[in-house]
């Protein structure tokens, strides 16, 4: 009884510095987009920080590179739950590749938006063009990039392929991929179902009697080994069954 009066003080006191720093961002994403550069983008780290502190989520980050981390990197995960969102920025300097659909939230799309997110419309070629142009604008800034190469959350299994889209990159400008697994304890509890609203989906990461979340970072892909997209993909592909054997079979 007293474990859970403590969680609920917590949080409640976790949900009030995410509010009153949301209203904050809110109100700051409303400059003009050159007055935010370079100081927005990590206050909207720590916006990622609170947000995974009000969810009450254990997040927890594992080292199993062996080598030191590329000083740039496209930083690709499985895609099983919606908080990577705020999980892969909060441990990682990244500006993420996210759907279409965020940019009309009326706070959190503001927000992103200031903090140079990216948007893609997942079944539009278009869309996907566009945003690879707008991905190797972000890699010549010096930025780093994150993205989701099963083409959006395709629940606890890793999908049947990877779309080729962040090796065909790393091939044309020669940046290394970053691959990071992520492995949630409590699997159902935080993974997508459809037709779930993102508010259930809070609660049941409030609510999850596992709260663990553990992302694991591997050792950076140097593209120069390979000849073309396809065997890229192929090979990365395979390591990340290779985890999934590892962390959840």
């Amino acid at each position: 009884m007293v474990y859970f009066l403590v969680r609920v003080i917590r949080l409640g006191w976790c949900w009030f510095e995410l509010a009153m720093f949301t209203a904050l961002l809110y109100a700051l994403s409303w400059l003009p987009a050159r007055w935010l550069q370079p100081w927005y983008f990590p206050l909207f780290r720590l916006w990622c920080r609170l947000f995974v502190y009000a969810l009450g989520v254990d997040l927890r980050l594992h080292q199993k590179n062996l080598r030191p981390l590329p000083g740039q990197y496209i930083l690709i995960a499985n895609h099983p739950s919606a908080l990577e969102d705020v999980g892969i920025p909060t441990l990682f300097p990244v500006y993420s590749l996210a759907k279409e659909g965020l940019r009309d939230w009326w706070w959190a799309g503001r927000i992103n938006m200031a903090a140079g997110t990216l948007f893609v419309k997942r079944e539009s070629a278009e869309s996907r063009h566009a945003a690879a142009e707008q991905i190797e604008a972000e890699l010549k800034k010096g930025h780093n990039v994150a993205l989701y190469p099963e083409g959006g959350c395709k629940g606890r299994r890793i999908f049947s392929s990877f779309r080729y889209g962040a090796f065909d990159i790393s091939l044309r400008t020669g940046i290394p991929v970053l691959p990071v697994f992520l492995h949630y304890e409590s699997q159902d509890d935080f993974e997508w179902h459809d037709p779930q609203t993102l508010l259930q989906k809070f609660w049941h990461f409030m609510a999850t009697q596992n709260n663990r979340a553990n992302y694991y970072v591997y050792d950076a892909i140097d593209p120069h080994q390979f000849d073309n997209k396809e065997d890229y993909d192929r090979y990365v592909y395979e390591l990340y069954l290779k985890w999934q054997a590892r962390y959840l079979d």
